[in-house]
């Protein structure tokens, strides 16, 4: 399958995700664990002194320092990139509630209302014979008596089949 071209984006954003996926490697945690222990090794060498713990001190500060801004660069556009393909997912689905489309716009009260209704839709799938039936949050009280009402007219029909 062709790869198709893509929007290189900014010269910042290429470099924080490529040093995101370098930083998250595991070529990566072994040089930082070399260092550590390279530095640790030398720890007799310069008698434990004070220029000694400062070198490790300052590297770590200064690494990590600018490691948080470069990968929650890299998240942030991967969270994006999630959040869009959700979107979606949630759109496309015919008897889907739409409400969720925006919900990371939302305030957390009003997400807890959304998850009050899931937990709502949770103790209706445990009535449900099963675990694969899924319901919208706007439709879940409507869609769980007609299925019922569906299974009671085909446990009713199978019976009288096999009379």
């Amino acid at each position: 399958m062709k790869k198709k071209k893509q929007n290189g984006g900014s010269a910042f954003e290429k470099f924080a995700s490529k040093v995101s996926k370098a930083a998250g490697s595991t070529t990566a945690f072994i040089g930082a664990f070399v260092i550590v222990v390279a530095w640790a090794v030398s720890g007799p060498i310069f008698n434990y002194s004070e220029t000694w713990q400062l070198v490790i001190n300052t590297g770590t500060t200064i690494i990590t320092f600018l490691m948080v801004f470069l990968i929650q660069k890299a998240q942030n556009k991967d969270s994006l990139a999630i959040q869009l393909k959700l979107n979606e997912l949630v759109a496309s689905g015919e008897r889907s509630s739409n409400s969720l489309v925006d919900i990371e716009n939302m305030t957390e009260e009003e997400m807890v209302i959304i998850q009050k209704y899931y937990h709502r839709l949770a103790e209706l799938a445990k009535k449900d014979e099963s675990i694969r039936t899924s319901h919208s949050v706007a439709e879940a009280h409507s869609q769980h008596e007609y299925k019922d009402k569906n299974r009671t007219k085909h446990r009713t029909a199978r019976n009288t089949d096999k009379k």
